[in-house]
Protein backbone atom coordinates (compact mmCIF):
# COMPACT_ATOMS: atom_id res chain seq x y z
CA UNK A 1 0.00 0.00 0.00
CA UNK A 2 1.24 3.37 -0.90
CA UNK A 3 1.28 5.31 2.56
CA UNK A 4 1.47 8.70 0.46
CA UNK A 5 -2.71 7.76 0.02
CA UNK A 6 -2.91 8.80 3.56
CA UNK A 7 -1.26 12.03 3.56
CA UNK A 8 -3.56 15.07 3.38
CA UNK A 9 -2.99 17.36 0.28
CA UNK A 10 -4.95 20.92 1.26
CA UNK A 11 -4.70 23.81 -1.27
CA UNK A 12 -3.51 26.74 -0.10
CA UNK A 13 -6.94 28.67 -0.07
CA UNK A 14 -8.12 25.83 2.30
CA UNK A 15 -8.97 26.74 6.07
CA UNK A 16 -6.57 23.78 7.09
CA UNK A 17 -4.07 24.60 4.96
CA UNK A 18 -1.60 25.56 7.78
CA UNK A 19 -2.11 23.67 10.02
CA UNK A 20 -1.82 20.62 7.98
CA UNK A 21 1.59 21.81 6.26
CA UNK A 22 3.05 22.10 9.88
CA UNK A 23 1.96 18.85 10.69
CA UNK A 24 5.37 16.75 10.90
CA UNK A 25 4.93 13.62 8.21
CA UNK A 26 6.68 10.54 8.94
CA UNK A 27 8.40 8.97 7.18
CA UNK A 28 9.10 12.76 6.02
CA UNK A 29 11.76 11.06 3.08
CA UNK A 30 11.72 7.68 1.10
CA UNK A 31 15.76 6.95 0.75
CA UNK A 32 17.72 7.31 -2.50
CA UNK A 33 18.47 5.10 -5.21
CA UNK A 34 21.43 4.43 -6.60
CA UNK A 35 20.29 5.98 -9.86
CA UNK A 36 19.12 9.44 -8.16
CA UNK A 37 22.52 9.09 -6.36
CA UNK A 38 24.20 9.68 -9.59
CA UNK A 39 21.64 12.00 -10.84
CA UNK A 40 22.91 14.54 -8.43
CA UNK A 41 26.34 13.54 -9.45
CA UNK A 42 25.94 14.94 -13.19
CA UNK A 43 23.77 17.79 -11.35
CA UNK A 44 26.22 18.80 -9.03
CA UNK A 45 28.97 18.53 -11.75
CA UNK A 46 26.86 20.42 -13.88
CA UNK A 47 26.69 23.57 -11.51
CA UNK A 48 30.32 22.90 -10.53
CA UNK A 49 31.79 22.67 -13.66
CA UNK A 50 29.67 26.30 -14.57
CA UNK A 51 31.39 28.05 -11.86
CA UNK A 52 34.63 26.29 -12.91
CA UNK A 53 34.65 28.16 -16.42
CA UNK A 54 33.42 31.33 -15.06
CA UNK A 55 36.83 31.68 -12.46
CA UNK A 56 39.14 29.46 -15.09
CA UNK A 57 42.36 31.63 -15.52
CA UNK A 58 42.82 29.37 -18.75
CA UNK A 59 38.93 30.17 -19.86
CA UNK A 60 39.42 33.63 -19.33
CA UNK A 61 41.93 33.61 -21.38
CA UNK A 62 40.12 31.89 -24.06
CA UNK A 63 36.83 34.28 -23.80
CA UNK A 64 39.18 37.12 -23.94
CA UNK A 65 40.27 35.81 -27.32
CA UNK A 66 36.94 35.48 -28.57
CA UNK A 67 37.32 31.68 -28.33
CA UNK A 68 35.33 28.94 -27.60
CA UNK A 69 36.40 26.79 -24.45
CA UNK A 70 36.45 23.54 -25.51
CA UNK A 71 35.65 20.44 -23.35
CA UNK A 72 38.56 18.84 -23.84
CA UNK A 73 40.34 22.04 -22.24
CA UNK A 74 38.54 20.61 -18.85
CA UNK A 75 41.81 18.19 -18.90
CA UNK A 76 43.83 20.75 -17.97
CA UNK A 77 45.35 20.63 -14.66
CA UNK A 78 45.07 24.04 -13.94
CA UNK A 79 41.48 23.76 -14.79
CA UNK A 80 40.82 20.72 -12.52
CA UNK A 81 42.53 23.14 -9.98
CA UNK A 82 39.87 25.58 -10.88
CA UNK A 83 37.13 22.41 -10.61
CA UNK A 84 38.07 22.02 -6.99
CA UNK A 85 37.80 25.29 -5.96
CA UNK A 86 34.31 25.32 -7.39
CA UNK A 87 33.82 22.02 -5.26
CA UNK A 88 34.82 23.32 -2.44
CA UNK A 89 32.19 26.56 -2.99
CA UNK A 90 29.82 23.81 -3.24
CA UNK A 91 30.47 22.22 -0.01
CA UNK A 92 30.20 25.79 1.43
CA UNK A 93 26.95 26.48 -0.29
CA UNK A 94 25.31 22.80 0.70
CA UNK A 95 26.34 24.03 4.53
CA UNK A 96 24.65 26.95 4.75
CA UNK A 97 21.40 25.32 2.91
CA UNK A 98 21.47 22.39 5.29
CA UNK A 99 21.61 24.69 7.81
CA UNK A 100 18.71 26.97 6.96
CA UNK A 101 16.78 23.13 6.06
CA UNK A 102 17.77 22.42 9.83
CA UNK A 103 16.78 25.39 11.28
CA UNK A 104 13.56 25.86 9.51
CA UNK A 105 12.44 22.12 10.57
CA UNK A 106 13.31 22.25 13.76
CA UNK A 107 12.00 25.21 14.88
CA UNK A 108 8.51 24.28 12.93
CA UNK A 109 8.76 21.02 15.01
CA UNK A 110 11.26 17.99 14.39
CA UNK A 111 14.32 17.24 16.80
CA UNK A 112 17.88 16.53 16.98
CA UNK A 113 17.10 12.96 15.99
CA UNK A 114 14.72 13.92 13.08
CA UNK A 115 17.69 16.02 12.16
CA UNK A 116 20.12 13.79 12.48
CA UNK A 117 18.42 10.87 10.68
CA UNK A 118 18.07 13.29 8.05
CA UNK A 119 21.47 14.14 8.00
CA UNK A 120 22.73 10.25 6.51
CA UNK A 121 22.09 9.17 10.17
CA UNK A 122 24.16 10.76 12.64
CA UNK A 123 23.43 10.92 15.88
CA UNK A 124 21.00 13.57 18.27
CA UNK A 125 24.41 14.81 19.79
CA UNK A 126 25.94 15.49 16.52
CA UNK A 127 23.56 17.07 15.00
CA UNK A 128 23.15 19.06 17.82
CA UNK A 129 26.41 20.49 18.31
CA UNK A 130 26.13 20.94 14.49
CA UNK A 131 23.55 23.02 14.14
CA UNK A 132 23.10 24.52 17.61
CA UNK A 133 20.45 26.76 17.11
CA UNK A 134 18.17 24.79 15.17
CA UNK A 135 15.93 23.30 17.91
CA UNK A 136 14.89 26.42 20.70
CA UNK A 137 12.68 26.17 23.83
CA UNK A 138 9.94 28.68 23.20
CA UNK A 139 7.58 30.44 25.24
CA UNK A 140 4.76 32.30 23.91
CA UNK A 141 6.41 35.23 24.78
CA UNK A 142 9.66 34.43 23.08
CA UNK A 143 10.56 35.61 19.55
CA UNK A 144 11.86 33.52 17.01
CA UNK A 145 15.12 33.91 15.10
CA UNK A 146 15.14 32.77 11.34
CA UNK A 147 17.35 33.19 8.69
CA UNK A 148 16.58 31.52 5.13
CA UNK A 149 17.29 31.59 1.62
CA UNK A 150 19.86 34.58 1.79
CA UNK A 151 16.92 36.65 4.12
CA UNK A 152 16.36 37.13 7.64
CA UNK A 153 12.95 36.59 9.77
CA UNK A 154 11.57 37.25 13.35
CA UNK A 155 8.76 35.35 14.62
CA UNK A 156 6.51 36.93 17.25
CA UNK A 157 3.73 36.28 19.55
CA UNK A 158 0.88 38.64 20.02
CA UNK A 159 -0.50 38.13 23.62
CA UNK A 160 -3.49 40.57 22.79
CA UNK A 161 -4.47 38.19 20.09
CA UNK A 162 -3.09 34.70 21.08
CA UNK A 163 -1.47 34.62 17.97
CA UNK A 164 1.89 34.61 16.22
CA UNK A 165 3.27 37.13 13.13
CA UNK A 166 6.30 37.56 11.23
CA UNK A 167 8.23 40.31 10.13
CA UNK A 168 10.99 39.31 7.36
CA UNK A 169 13.76 40.96 5.16
CA UNK A 170 14.18 38.89 1.71
CA UNK A 171 17.26 38.35 -0.04
CA UNK A 172 16.03 40.51 -2.62
CA UNK A 173 15.77 43.54 -0.02
CA UNK A 174 11.64 43.28 -0.18
CA UNK A 175 10.19 43.52 3.45
CA UNK A 176 7.23 41.73 4.41
CA UNK A 177 5.19 42.56 7.97
CA UNK A 178 2.35 39.81 8.54
CA UNK A 179 -0.92 40.03 10.58
CA UNK A 180 -0.98 38.29 13.83
CA UNK A 181 -3.24 35.64 12.46
CA UNK A 182 -1.19 32.72 12.71
CA UNK A 183 -2.52 29.85 15.63
CA UNK A 184 1.15 28.25 16.36
CA UNK A 185 4.54 29.85 16.15
CA UNK A 186 4.81 26.62 13.21
CA UNK A 187 2.41 28.34 11.11
CA UNK A 188 4.20 31.43 11.60
CA UNK A 189 7.41 30.04 10.14
CA UNK A 190 6.37 28.57 7.63
CA UNK A 191 4.52 31.68 6.38
CA UNK A 192 8.08 33.51 7.22
CA UNK A 193 10.02 30.99 5.15
CA UNK A 194 7.58 30.98 2.16
CA UNK A 195 8.07 34.78 1.77
CA UNK A 196 12.04 34.51 2.04
CA UNK A 197 11.95 31.61 -0.64
CA UNK A 198 9.53 33.76 -2.99
CA UNK A 199 12.01 36.32 -2.86
CA UNK A 200 15.28 34.81 -2.54
CA UNK A 201 18.38 36.14 -5.27
CA UNK A 202 19.90 33.79 -6.68
CA UNK A 203 21.96 35.92 -9.09
CA UNK A 204 23.27 37.73 -5.68
CA UNK A 205 26.36 37.95 -6.95
CA UNK A 206 25.93 38.95 -10.34
CA UNK A 207 23.74 41.77 -9.04
CA UNK A 208 26.50 42.75 -7.12
CA UNK A 209 28.92 43.09 -10.12
CA UNK A 210 29.18 46.99 -11.59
Amino acid sequence: MDDSVAIPTPDKNDANFWTTVTTLVEPAWSEPTEDDAFTMDDEVLAAVRALAERISTRALAYRTAHKPFDPALMAAPDVQLSLLRALYEAKRSVDRLAESAATVAGRSGANYSQLGAAWGGIKRQSARLKWPHAVVRRSAGESIPLGYAGGTAVVHHDPDADAWWYSATAADRQEEESEAVHTTYAEAIAGATEFLLAHAQPNRQDSARP
